[in-house]
């Protein structure tokens, strides 16, 4: 034990340091923020004693404020003020990055990867540009979510069913597009494992929602519906839908840095985005299943592929895209990368990190609107298709069996190999 804590005590201070640092280039204010419109009342009246009221004000995504509410009163202890608040929130988001991070490097350094790939994977895991843009945008919780949810497909794999289900009820109680990890997670464990998962999922997600449900007032669960739809106005040109809309003078909802050549989405964008989503988080862990001939489970390449592509999709799907969206899908690109047999550097996540920062933070600055989502659906579309391609087109897992030829084996000796999913066992 002591051994791997001074083996990975380096990159447990890198990991650190990377979060240090987009603390604290992206939490300077919460000005002109989602967080100041959305999360600071809620905060302030939970700081203030008021609890009732801190459930009246939460948002859609108030179950995420409720898992980070211990941290709004820390501040309180040396008399912390709004500021000092807003950036105590933002912490437990970062250190989940850190600890997924420090987790897959000391994986890749117990297997021999190679010390410029746990480098690479470490940069994109706590050190990611879209990381520091939902932190300005006021969204710390994407960042939450997306580590919860590729640690719940991790902890099935590992037959970890209630771990599993901790975290993913954790996810879906913090932002309601967990969901599309829970196929990934379930297909990963054993049949008998997966009413576990299922149940303290439920349980978890349930007790954290439950106070907002009582107390709210009806004001979350209005919040909720609202997001279920999502409204024309919010029309963003990384989604598929958006050559479909027609130009306007002046998009309703749109600052004026956004109006000039924006589009007005169809009306039916706005009814059908979010239902096909969920739809997608149905419809590809089963059409999965079915073609690998209905296997007990799938191995963990292939669910973290799973999740992958369904948060890929999502982005693609959404008329709301913008920065920090991606984030979740290159979080379970990049596990997938380096969980994997090739020992090669993760290029493939850190190549959709500096598509989605040109896509989304480069390009608007420099380009037209058309231009941005012909660039984004340019190389998103092609990386779909390609990871399905790879997801459907591998082989089902099978067990493998190797040991000695025929002539190499003495009598009363024999010695195999079994390798059943990512599991071996050695016997002789």
């Amino acid at each position: 034990m002591r051994r791997i804590a001074r083996e990975n005590a380096p990159w447990a201070l890198a990991a650190f340091a990377g979060c240090a640092l987009l603390a604290w280039l992206g939490l300077k204010s919460f000005a002109w923020s989602d967080y100041e419109s959305e999360s600071r009342p809620a905060f302030e009246a939970l700081v203030h004693g008021h609890l009732t009221a801190f459930l009246q004000l939460a948002p859609a995504y108030g179950g995420s404020l409720l898992e980070r509410a211990p941290f709004a009163l820390i501040p309180g202890l040396w008399g912390g003020g709004a500021l000092a608040v807003y950036r105590a929130v933002a912490a437990p988001c970062l250190l989940a990055a850190a600890l997924l991070g420090l987790y897959l490097v000391a994986k890749m350094h117990a297997e021999g990867r190679p010390l410029f790939a746990r480098v690479l994977a470490l940069a994109v895991c706590v050190a990611n540009p879209l990381t520091l843009r939902a932190l300005e945008l006021g969204h710390p919780e994407e960042l939450l979510g997306a580590c919860l949810c590729v640690a719940a497909v991790l902890l099935a794999a590992h037959e970890r069913a209630l771990w599993a289900g901790l975290a993913l009820g954790l996810a879906v109680a913090n932002k309601e597009w967990a969901l599309l990890a829970a196929g990934p997670a379930l297909l990963a464990l054993p049949p008998r494992q997966r009413p576990a998962l299922i149940g303290c999922s439920l349980a978890v997600a349930g007790l954290v929602l439950a106070p907002l449900l009582l107390v709210g007032s009806g004001g979350f669960s209005s919040a909720v519906r609202a997001s279920a739809t999502a409204p024309a106005a919010l029309f963003h040109p990384w989604q598929v839908f958006w050559f479909l809309g027609h130009h306007a003078p002046a998009v309703p909802g749109a600052g004026a840095a956004l109006a000039h050549g924006y589009r007005v989405g169809p009306s039916w964008t706005g009814t059908v985005s979010h239902p096909l989503i969920l739809a997608a988080g149905l419809v590809l862990p089963l059409a999965l299943w079915l073609g690998k001939r209905r296997p007990e489970r799938i191995g963990l390449r292939a669910a973290l592929l799973t999740l992958a592509l369904l948060m890929l999709l999502r982005c693609l799907l959404d008329t709301w895209d913008i920065a920090y969206y991606p984030l979740p899908f290159v979080l379970a690109l990049l596990a997938w990368e380096v969980r994997g047999a090739i020992a090669r550097p993760p290029v493939l996540s850190a190549a959709a990190t500096v598509l989605a920062y040109v896509s989304f933070i480069w390009l608007p600055e420099r380009g037209s609107a058309d231009l941005q989502a012909a660039f984004f659906l340019a190389w998103s579309l092609p990386l779909a298709l390609a990871l399905a391609a790879r997801l459907f087109g591998s082989p089902p897992a099978q067990a493998h069996v190797t040991g000695p030829s025929p002539s190499e084996r003495r009598p009363g000796a024999q010695e195999m190999t079994v390798s059943a999913s990512s599991r071996p066992l050695r016997t002789s």
